[in-house]
């Protein structure tokens, strides 16, 4: 069990060389759609409509078919959102959903050419799994059968670990995760099976916590990832930067909020030198 001074080296910004970004970009951008399978015969993974009297109910129809929302259409509104503007996305993904119901989202990720990346083998937080090592086994195995190449990376479910859990995602073959969302370079991160980088991540860029969790209004989220995406653009002509984005198709992929989606894109879309990528591509471009 290793704290966080064992795996890695405290490093300031100012002290470190110029990132040198493909093609001299002055920043990257990346998106991860999260896609999950939520089990109505357990209790669910977040509510929106809270349960009636504080109460924890199973089965809890509407937050389940809230969910479903996201798979049936959410989904495809992103993906054809996307598709327009010629960009891919990272699928952090509960391999469960290869193999279940859901699989035809999968597919059509698979096909769009979007990276899969691990997200737990069914939604559940890691620290209440009877063997973590297992599950992290099993969704590198699940993903690798499903898409034809092993995962790169991961993003745990709620972004929790336990302090053994590099371990056991290096050892199982995984090879940069987003849930130490500490800075906006890459940052490498030692384990007992050599190396692991730490994906630069923002939780405040995460439609979930933002417009479920704070209930802030979607526009919010709007002007919260241009005010992201302009100050980075302006550092990053001294220092390039790496900024993420993180989505859930019940909450973005929605009539009301797709057009707040979009509109981030397409300012984004229209300055020069940015590099929009995706996770797997900024770890092989580091690597």
């Amino acid at each position: 069990m290793k704290r966080p001074e064992e795996r890695f080296e405290f490093s300031a910004m100012p002290q470190r060389d110029r990132l040198k970004l493909p093609d001299n970009a002055r920043m990257a951008v990346y998106l991860i759609a999260n896609i999950e399978e939520w089990d109505i015969g357990k209790p669910i993974a977040r509510e929106y409509v809270t349960s009636p009297a504080g109460v924890q109910t199973v089965p809890n129809v509407p937050n389940w078919a809230w969910h479903e929302y996201g798979m049936r259409v959410g989904i495809w509104r992103m993906m054809d959102s996307l598709a327009k503007r010629g960009l891919k996305a990272g699928v952090a993904i509960n391999a469960r959903v290869c193999e279940g119901a859901g699989e035809p989202v999968a597919r059509a990720m698979l096909d769009a050419g979007w990276g899969f990346m691990g997200h737990g083998y069914a939604q559940a937080a890691i620290h209440t799994l009877d063997d973590q090592q297992a599950a992290i086994q099993k969704s590198y195995d699940v993903l690798k059968s499903y898409t034809g190449k092993a995962p790169k990376g991961w993003l745990g479910p709620g972004l929790h670990e336990t302090l053994d859990t590099l371990d056991y995602l290096a050892e199982t073959g995984f090879k940069y995760v987003c849930d130490w969302p500490m800075d906006e370079h890459p940052v490498q991160m030692k384990t007992s099976a050599g190396p692991v980088m730490a994906m630069p991540y923002s939780m405040e860029l995460s439609d979930l916590p933002l417009m479920v969790v704070q209930q802030h209004e979607s526009v919010h989220w709007l002007q919260r990832a241009l005010d992201q995406f302009d100050r980075l653009y302006e550092e990053g002509a001294e220092q390039p930067r790496i900024m993420a984005m993180s989505i859930h198709p019940y909450i973005m992929g929605v009539p009301h909020r797709i057009k707040y989606f979009e509109a981030a894109y397409d300012h984004m879309l229209k300055r020069k030198n940015v590099w929009f990528t995706t996770p797997d591509e900024i770890y092989d471009w580091f690597s």
